[in-house]
């Protein structure tokens, strides 16, 4: 008797990464209870209480597949006698906001989105005006 036909393992598609100029974060004031979305371009800095959020890349995959975005984004914080410091320094997930969300004793951010667009004017458009 022929042994039944296998069928060939059919290779792995990749997994393809769409590069975005703007993420989108969510940040929630302890204090207040209030929670603000927010766009900031890649590379620029925008400051949230006394957090400034520096997106350097954010990936999205394509709608035809699994839902997959990530960025990976710089946080300082104004200390109380007005230093720098740095807080976080890595990889943040839309899918997984918890994982690697920014925990502060007053504010905390996490990724939302990462877009093509957005309402806010692109750095060069502003500095233009």
């Amino acid at each position: 008797m022929p042994a039944p036909e296998t069928e060939a393992p059919q290779p792995a598609v990749p997994v393809q990464r769409i590069k975005n100029p703007v993420a989108e974060f969510a940040g929630i004031d302890k204090i207040t209870g209030r929670i603000i979305n927010f766009d900031v371009y890649v590379d620029e800095t925008v400051q949230f209480g006394a957090l400034q959020v520096t997106p350097r890349v954010c990936y999205a995959s394509p709608e035809n597949q699994e839902p997959k975005t990530d960025s990976f984004v710089e946080v300082d914080e104004i200390t109380l006698d007005r230093k720098i410091r740095r807080i976080f320094t890595g990889w943040m997930f839309a899918e997984s906001p918890g994982l690697n969300a920014v925990e502060h004793p007053v504010y905390d951010v996490w990724l939302k989105a990462c877009k093509k667009t957005s309402d806010v004017p692109a750095p060069e458009a502003a500095k233009a005006n």
